[in-house]
């Protein structure tokens, strides 16, 4: 068996030891281990490779930044700022039609500018949310798909860790994909209200009202999330301006999200402990899967299925945006099935040197950081899309009294939103680069 033929055999391989529940690291892992050893003939290969990929992968100085991140998220939420940014949307969108729903969506995409992970912020603002969503009178699976919903914004917009990810694997700048994360990120969070305001004229019933809350009480509540406010301005800020790197970004943004949760007494030496312990188990399945795509992709890479498979694409004559177009189609299906992490880990050394040599009338750079704002876009729709979105999961855990059917009837109104949106960020690249300095 050929080095080409044992690289097209491991993909099978990896899909049955996924779909057997095996971990995806691990599955990573022992596809690239055993393809070493069987392309080598024996061990000696993929055993200093065991030294050698370890060492390499965690001694990067870039990795660091998501402990930082996964830790000023779990500050985020222990500082009391996911109630203080939906008490302040909800009171100047509250009194609309679908207005509760709206300011959840808004109150996600502000957490997400603080936190990092769709998954965490779902499940945080599940708990501030539903209850006012539930006392309103919002039907069970409209609430539980517009916080399913409302999640995938703490992952695009910026700070976030599948970016930070995605930078590494193509060697782009951090603080670039972040800025062209921003303007999508606030299309996400627009397209949602639009198509709560939709839903909520489609089926009236589907939501209660609120009543008007007083300017006095706006202005009030809009004070209470200065904390938010400013820690986004200084991390992400910072890091355009050029004031300290992403790290360092991301560490000021932990060491402050900690002080304000200090300041407002919810941070004790327990509460502290437990949550370096969480950011520490997190961090190790993150890297886990990290070092498992490594072996992985250094199997790929001696086998030239990267390479083979670029160059079969560009001489079939294929049109570039064929070949995005079904690209995308094959994120958007297997995003229901891993976790967005994992997908960009698998795929993105695959499929990356594909699109790089194909002609989108655009620089090298300008291609890789539009290619992986349209990739973090889809693979997060596979996240909500019926019948296996992990974020549907979520929020039906935290709510056992709506079927998930219902859940599943109701989000496919907020996935057709993605959709559209790919679809408009894919004709108008310029919406993602225009903020990207030439």
């Amino acid at each position: 068996m050929s080095m080409l033929e044992l690289g097209y055999l491991s993909f099978p391989v990896l899909l049955v030891l996924i779909f057997l529940r095996a971990p995806i690291g691990l599955a990573m892992m022992l596809c690239g281990i055993g393809g070493l050893y069987f392309a080598m003939g024996g061990s000696a290969m993929f055993m200093a490779k065991l030294k050698t990929e370890t060492y390499t992968t965690f001694s990067s100085y870039s990795l660091s930044i998501i402990p930082m991140f996964l830790l000023m998220g779990q500050f985020a939420t222990l500082s009391g700022m996911s109630q203080a940014l939906f008490k302040a949307a909800e009171s100047w969108l509250g009194h609309r039609r679908g207005g509760v729903a709206m300011a959840a969506v808004g109150a996600c995409a502000g957490f997400g500018a603080i936190c990092g992970s769709s998954l965490a912020t779902a499940a945080t603002m599940s708990r501030v949310a539903l209850p006012e969503l539930r006392r309103y009178g919002y039907s069970g699976g409209f609430s539980t798909a517009t916080l399913a919903a409302g999640g995938t914004l703490g992952i695009l917009i910026p700070p976030s860790v599948i970016l930070v990810i995605y930078a590494i694997l193509t060697e782009q700048n951090i603080a670039k994909l972040f800025l062209a994360a921003f303007v999508p990120g606030v299309l996400a969070a627009i397209g949602y209200m639009i198509t709560i305001s939709i839903y909520v004229r489609l089926y009236p019933d589907a939501a209660g009202t609120r009543e008007r809350q007083p300017y006095s009480e706006r202005f009030k509540a809009l004070i209470d999330v200065w904390p938010v406010l400013i820690v986004f301005l200084v991390v992400v800020g910072g890091i355009y301006l050029g004031w300290f790197t992403p790290t360092e970004g991301a560490a000021v943004g932990a060491a402050g999200t900690g002080l304000i949760a200090l300041v407002s007494g919810n941070l004790n030496w327990k509460v502290f402990s437990d949550s370096i312990i969480s950011t520490a188990m997190s961090t190790a399945m993150i890297f886990f899967i990290v070092l498992g795509a490594g072996f992985y992709n250094s199997f790929l890479a001696l086998s030239q299925v990267p390479q083979e498979l670029s160059s079969f694409v560009v001489s079939q004559g294929f049109s570039p945006w064929l070949v995005l177009v079904l690209i995308l189609v094959f994120y958007l299906i297997f995003g229901c099935l891993m976790d967005s992490l994992s997908m960009i880990l698998l795929t993105i050394p695959i499929f990356f040197p594909v699109i790089s040599a194909l002609d989108f009338g655009m620089t090298h750079d300008h291609l890789a950081i539009w290619f992986g704002i349209l990739v973090l876009i889809v693979v997060e729709v596979g996240l909500i899309t019926p019948p296996v979105g992990m974020n549907l999961f979520i929020i039906n855990a935290m709510d056992r009294e709506t079927p998930i059917t219902q859940t599943y009837k109701s989000v496919m109104f907020f996935v057709g939103s993605d959709i559209v949106r790919v679809a408009i960020l894919v004709l108008f690249p310029a919406i993602t680069l225009f903020l990207i300095p030439a």
